[in-house]
């Protein structure tokens, strides 16, 4: 793959990425898997035959849903990374949605996998977009994921699911928070030394 285009720290993402530091774990979970079904096109429309990334939001929705467990689920989210890699040379954009898929896995497994999913979105809908002006489609796509995730925030106890156990403790901080806190504080460390 090229590059990927934005970064946890990108001034572009950081609306979404402080939307993300307050939603519930299931929350991230359903907006994940919803909005993978707009950026598996990117991947599947060049590689049909090609099913790994698709069967990673499957393993998603059974992980979520407590019907598999951990191992199973990361072996999927292992093979749509493989996907990303064996088209990374010739098209960064499906690779980049093949990759985006592995963190809708992730976002399962804990939120930090949230932001992966925005920062490979981003990146493969600038790459497939190929002649649009990149700023514009970020900002398209930043107001789009955002636009979702309030859906789910307003939504998410409508959502009629059995949910694997561990996503129904509201009581346990959100990890992305916690990783936000975490770098503040080492920042302040770091001037306070100067």
């Amino acid at each position: 793959m090229k590059k990927l285009l934005v970064t946890r720290e990108s001034a572009c993402l950081r609306p979404i990425r402080e939307l993300i530091e307050k939603q519930k774990h299931r929350t991230l979970v359903v907006w994940s898997i919803e909005c993978a079904e707009r950026i598996l096109p990117i991947f599947e429309e060049k590689y049909p035959q090609d099913e790994r990334p698709r069967e990673a939001v499957e393993a998603a929705k059974a992980w979520a849903r407590g019907k598999i467990k951990m191992p199973v689920a990361k072996k999927a989210a292992h093979a749509t990374h493989n996907a990303a890699t064996a088209v990374a040379e010739e098209d960064p954009a499906a690779c980049a949605a093949a990759r985006a898929m592995g963190h809708v896995v992730g976002t399962v497994h804990i939120e930090t996998h949230a932001m992966g999913f925005v920062m490979y979105t981003i990146t493969a809908f600038v790459y497939a977009a190929e002649q649009k002006d990149a700023d514009d489609v970020i900002a398209k796509e930043c107001n789009w994921l955002y636009d979702r995730l309030l859906y789910w925030e307003a939504n998410i106890d409508k959502v009629d699911t059995t949910w694997a156990s561990f996503l129904l403790k509201d009581d346990v901080p959100n990890k992305e928070a916690l990783l936000r806190q975490k770098k503040e504080q080492e920042l302040q460390k770091v001037n306070h030394q100067r």
